[in-house]
Formats: C-alpha cells, structure tokens, sequence
C-alpha cells in the first residue's frame, strides 16, 4: 500500500493532464485515511468565467444527498420518533400516490432502500418557498404503483422527497434547516451549501452538458434542479473534504471529531448493512442499505453512493475495514472513465479490496430471439422502445421528457446485444460505461414486464 502523501503527489501532478483526456472541465477530490485528509482540485469551474478549481470548491454531490437525508431520518429512528417498520403515514397521514392500498402500507424502511415500488423519478418543480417539499408530496397522488411494495429494488427519488417532508414534519423545521442544524453543524463543516444563495459565498462549480453530437461540453443553461427535490439530491454542495468528515463519522459509528454522536452506536453499521439485491448494472452497487448503496466484493466491501445533477457529477466510495473514504466531484465530461482512474487507483493502493470491473459487451454476442423484450417501457421522464430488425439485430431508443427533453438532442437508437440471463448490453458506451438493461417479470402474454437500469420502467 501507498500512502496519503503519495496519493496526494499522484493526483496533483496527474489530475490536469486527466482532466483533459476525459474532457473534464474541473475536478476536485479528497481522501480520508484512518482519521488523516488530503484534497485537491484543478481545471475550471465554468468555461464561462475561466474561473480556477481550488479545493475549497463547491460542487453538487447530487444523489449523495440521500445519505444525508437517510441519516436525517435515522436520526429520528434513534429517537423513537420513528419506526422503520411502521407506515410512513402514522407520521405523514397526507401521503397519497395512485395506489391507495400501497400508500396505506409502505413503510420508512422501504423508502430507504428503494423497495416502495411507486414510480420514482418525477422531478415536479413546485417553487423555491420552504413549502415546496410538502406541495411536491402533494402532488404524488397521482403516480402509479409499479409492483407492491417489497417486492423488488427501484432506484426511487420521489420516495426520498416523502422522507424529506417526514424529516420536516417531525423536527418542526424545513429540511434545509434540519441538515444545517442535525447533521451540518455537529460536524462542524464550513463549506456545505443547501441551495444557491449558500453556494455563490463560495467558489462554485457549473455543470456542462452536451447539447447535440460532438458539440462540446458547454455551460448548462441553469445551475440547478427544482428545490422541491432537495432531498432526493438536487441542491446540496459542498467541497470534498466535507463531503469526507460526513463519511468520517459513519465510518466511526456516528461520532463527530469532537466526540458528538450524530448517529446513535450502531446506527451507522445498520445503514450499511445489506438489505435488499440489485440488478447488476455495473456502476451501481450490488446491494442497497438503508440509503447505502453497496459494493459485494469478495476481498472487501465497497460502500457509498453517486449523484448526478444537471452536468455535475459526484462519486463518494467508502471501505470501511481500512477506515477509508474516496470523494470525486467533477462538473461535465466523461465521468465515469475519470471516476474509475481516480477512485480505482486511491481504493487498490489504499485498501485491501478493489472497485469492480465496468461490464463490457461480448467480442461475439449471442444472437438471440428479443420477442420477449420487443416493446415500449413508459416512465414519467422517458421513453424507451425496444426492437428487433429482419437480420436479429436489437435496438433501443430513447425519448426524454419532462424538463430532460430541452437538454439534449434526440440520439439515433443504439444497438444492444446479450449480455448474461434476461439482460441486453449497448455496443457503445456512453461516458465510459456500457450498462446492462435487464428484462424482468412477465406480462401474462411472455413478454418482459419490466425493463430495469437501475430503476423499473414499466411495460406500456
């Protein structure tokens, strides 16, 4: 093993040409080790401005808020104000979604670790007064139930909005408040911003998107996501370092440096532990706790989560047999390659374990019959139809929708191939990733009921 020291020298003297070989326009990072921290940055905070990365950079972590959100919640567990197995409506007697029997049963725990089985990506934006939690929750009455709740995973933004508002109800508060006073100041970090009006104090980083074929990454038109999905991950920055001491104290049962327990004993070991499977995707963990998303490997586990907001990135991976914790955040470009280089290198040098291998397509893929798969899978944010053409070859093609529809072109289908079981695999790559999609349950007729990349889209 290296150590800190080395890994600094490394990635300061490595990073910029990075950057540039996975067209990144900024990065920053930091490493904990067994209590001791090293971070670092470079490259540009926007095009735009021309404005330098330094450490103390604010980024968007994105979904990685939801361990921020979980911890909010478990917090409440610790208390007794809150029973993981219990309805989420003893405590949110308005929570409504299509289904009303599954509203009336869906506990805590399911919403923690996606296992609701209500439609999950709805990113309604309901305003930026502190009111607009509870008028998004509102307004889920109408998103319908994909399979019963428990029955299987399904990557769930709008379920960690409703634990939101549950945070909010209980504490008396709005959830800004809460995470500043509960989570932000007993660990006392500095560089943590809730929103815009926080994070324009500091240096802050500027998503980039692409806008069509080969374009570039350029500025995205907004900086931010509606805060009504707060959440879920859609405002929350920081630099990394702070993003680290978070870790820190999960890593050492909830206690802050200064010996505060933000999490009672035991708590931080529950949230990590498995408890439901996931379809493998690859980039995605095997396994998912409560809000922990998890990496089974054989030498070590791997825990942590990634985000993703309107051209941000942020990648936290923790191994806590060697009291380490990774944490990349980067602001466009092909993130995934960068993530493995980065993260990969700092986990194998610094640890006994390794990041898993990104699936690939197969040199000479199976030609298979996609009957099964053939057919249209329908979501709030996307369309999905899946074909096969006279010579057997298998299609897929994507329409965005809602507010993701102004942020890029329409791509060309891209051609899948089989890939292991019930699943498909893309040629091409897109970020330095080829995901698997994987073909679930039955529709009564032999066709596919579900087509699953992280989350369950449902056949249409």
């Amino acid at each position: 093993m290296t150590d800190l020291n080395d890994t600094k020298t490394w990635l300061d003297e490595q990073l910029p040409a990075l950057l540039e070989k996975h067209d990144v326009p900024a990065a920053a990072w930091a490493v904990l080790k067994d209590g001791d921290v090293v971070d670092g940055a470079a490259g540009v905070l926007s095009k735009a401005t021309g404005v330098d990365a330094t450490a103390d950079s604010v980024f968007q972590i994105g979904s990685i808020t939801k361990l921020w959100t979980s911890t909010l919640v478990m917090q409440l567990v610790d208390e007794g104000l809150v029973d993981l197995d219990e309805p989420v409506r003893t405590y949110l007697p308005e929570f409504r979604i299509a289904d009303e029997a599954a509203a009336a049963v869906i506990t805590t725990r399911q919403l923690l670790n996606h296992t609701a089985g209500f439609e999950g990506d709805i990113f309604t934006d309901t305003g930026t007064g502190d009111d607009c939690i509870q008028k998004y929750v509102a307004l889920l009455e109408d998103v319908p139930q994909l399979f019963a709740p428990g029955e299987q995973f399904s990557y769930n933004n709008a379920g960690f909005c409703v634990l939101g508002r549950l945070v909010e109800v209980l504490r008396g508060t709005t959830f800004d408040a809460a995470l500043r006073e509960h989570v932000i100041a007993p660990l006392g970090l500095t560089h943590a911003a809730s929103g815009p009006y926080e994070a324009i104090l500091f240096r802050a980083a500027v998503g980039h998107i692409e806008t069509g074929p080969d374009s570039g990454y350029v500025p995205a038109p907004v900086w931010a996501m509606a805060r009504s999905n707060a959440p879920a991950g859609s405002m929350l920055a920081m630099r990394p370092r702070d993003l680290v001491a978070f870790a820190r104290m999960h890593l050492e049962d909830g206690r802050a440096p200064d010996g505060t327990q933000v999490l009672a004993p035991g708590t931080a070991a529950a949230m990590q532990a498995r408890a439901v499977e996931v379809p493998y995707t690859g980039i995605m963990g095997s396994s998912w706790g409560l809000g922990f998303e998890r990496f089974d490997i054989a030498m070590g586990d791997v825990i942590g989560h990634d985000g993703s907001t309107i051209g941000q990135n942020g990648f936290l991976r923790m191994v806590p047999e060697a009291g380490l914790a990774v944490a990349l955040l980067v602001n466009g470009g092909d993130v995934i390659s960068l993530y493995h280089e980065i993260v990969g290198r700092v986990v194998d040098e610094l640890s006994d374990t390794r990041l898993p291998e990104l699936p690939t397509p197969p040199s000479e893929p199976e030609r298979i019959d996609a009957s099964r798969y053939v057919g249209t899978y329908s979501a709030d944010v996307m369309d999905l139809v899946v074909t096969q053409d006279d010579d057997g070859r298998i299609f897929i093609e994507t329409t965005l929708k809602g507010m993701f529809a102004d942020m890029a072109e329409h791509e060309p289908p891209q051609e899948l191939v089989h890939f292991r079981d019930d699943s498909l695999i893309p040629l091409q790559g897109e970020h330095g990733m080829h995901m698997p999609h994987w073909f679930l349950g039955d529709d009564g007729a032999g066709h596919a009921q579900y087509l699953h990349i992280g989350r369950a889209i449902r056949r249409a």
